[in-house]
Parts: C-alpha cells; sequence; structure tokens
C-alpha cells in the first residue's frame, strides 16, 4: 500500500500540468443515468491533483477529494483554489474517513487499479446513502490507433519497470462486473491530447512505470522521446488519443 500510495510523490508537477482531462460530456451523461444534481455530494477517491474533482465542482458539487498521498493532495488543493466546495481528505479508498450515508456518488478514476477489492466495496458502501451510485472512469489511451500511438507503447514497455502489472486497463468488464456484482452501465467517450514535445516528456515522465531523473535508463528514455516525436509531429504538435471509460451502478 505504502508503494502504491508514495509512488507518484516525485511526479506531482508533471501530473498536474500534463495529464489529461475528462470530458465536458461526462457531467451531463451522469445527470441523465445516475441522478446526478448541483446539489449532489461527491466523493473523488483517490482524488490526485484533482482533474476528476473539477468537472463536479463546475457543475456546482460539494466534492469530498480523498487522497492519501500528501503532495498529491497539496497539488489538488492549489489546483481547486478557486471552489469553496472543495474539501480535500487525507484517507484512502478503503478508509475515507467520511461519515456513514454521506455522499450521494462516488467516483474512482484512474487510482481505482490501486485500491484492495473487497475492503474498498465495503467501505463504499458504508459511505454511501441509499440508491446512489459508483461511477468508475478513466481515460484508456488507446495503443494502435495511429502509427504515433504503435511507437510510443513500445516505447513505453521498451523503458518501464512495471508496465504491464499497474496499467489500469487490465481491468476488464467481466472483473468490474464481478466487483459490483451485477451488470453495469458503460459508456465510452472520445479523448485527446495535442502536445508540443515538452508536453509529450512531461506526459510520460507523469507515469509511475518510466524512469525518472536521476534514474537508469532516463536519459535514453528523453533521447528516443525525441527521436520518435521528431518522426511524427505534424506543425510541432503530435496527438495523443483517449476512450475514456465510464462504469456505473449501484453496490
Amino acid at each position: 500500500m505504502t508503494d502504491s500510495i508514495e509512488r507518484f510523490s516525485s511526479r506531482v508537477a508533471d501530473y498536474v500540468k500534463y495529464r489529461p482531462t475528462y470530458p465536458q460530456e461526462v457531467v451531463p451523461f451522469l445527470t441523465m443515468t445516475c441522478d446526478l444534481r448541483p446539489d449532489s455530494v461527491v466523493a473523488d477517491i483517490g482524488a490526485g491533483t484533482g482533474i476528476s474533482s473539477r468537472r463536479f465542482l463546475e457543475n456546482g458539487n460539494k466534492v469530498f477529494g480523498v487522497e492519501p498521498n500528501a503532495a498529491m493532495r497539496s497539488a489538488a488543493i492549489e489546483y481547486l483554489k478557486d471552489f469553496s466546495r472543495f474539501t480535500p481528505i487525507g484517507g484512502t479508498a478503503e478508509a475515507t474517513t467520511l461519515r456513514d450515508a454521506s455522499v450521494d456518488m462516488i467516483v474512482a478514476g484512474q487510482a481505482f487499479h490501486w485500491f484492495d477489492s473487497e475492503e474498498t466495496k465495503t467501505e463504499f458502501r458504508r459511505i454511501l446513502k441509499p440508491h446512489g451510485f459508483v461511477v468508475l472512469m478513466w481515460n484508456e489511451r488507446q495503443l494502435d490507433a495511429t502509427p504515433f500511438l504503435i511507437d510510443y507503447e513500445a516505447l513505453l514497455k521498451r523503458y518501464s519497470t512495471d508496465y504491464e502489472v499497474v496499467r489500469h486497463d487490465r481491468y476488464s468488464e467481466d472483473v468490474i462486473r464481478e466487483w459490483f456484482g451485477h451488470e453495469v452501465g458503460m459508456a465510452a467517450f472520445a479523448n485527446k491530447q495535442v502536445l508540443d514535445f515538452q508536453g509529450l516528456k512531461g506526459r510520460a515522465l507523469s507515469s509511475s512505470y518510466v524512469p525518472g531523473a536521476g534514474q537508469a535508463g532516463h536519459e535514453e528514455l528523453l533521447r528516443d522521446l525525441q527521436a520518435l516525436f521528431a518522426k511524427h509531429a505534424r506543425n510541432d504538435k503530435i496527438e495523443i488519443l483517449y476512450d475514456t471509460n465510464l462504469y456505473y451502478s449501484r453496490i
């Protein structure tokens, strides 16, 4: 658990600047399907730097951003400083510290794959109001939609320390159904980033599975990333395409 909490501490600055946001269509969709209202109380579990929280704050929701990593929590406080309805919480998915039956919706983004499955389900049942929803959502990078994305995937595998272990998309629909205990609603939205080389570098280094500054392979990674950018860039930009996948249901 400690490793999963602290492994992003050195990545916070890049995470804030270069991780993709979530499409604006997410909130209207949840309004239609999960009874999300501006007065709904949302718990964003594994809130990180506040990327997912922001969408709900912009909708007027009160949001508890539950995040165990102190550096990321501080970044979220700064990022969301203009939203008075944001409350940062130093807790985990398994022990949020929130009151019983206190939230209308639980949202878990990219962090879901770090949670202890059964302990998290017990905690979610405790803090969720009757008839409340759990929403799992993450940006899944497309791996082979363009020549650049094919080469980028190969580069990450070449330099990663534990890439195949920590990827969140190893959670198949069957695994998610099993976690909920029944059929779940699903939706997907197109999403993308348009990046210059600095943006691509920051996006790569925001991932915990690539070598950071001072680690073996870091300089070689940047060299090959520069070559990859030079090969594929158009007008000094590249595109990273994502599917924003949502899974939603009651538990």
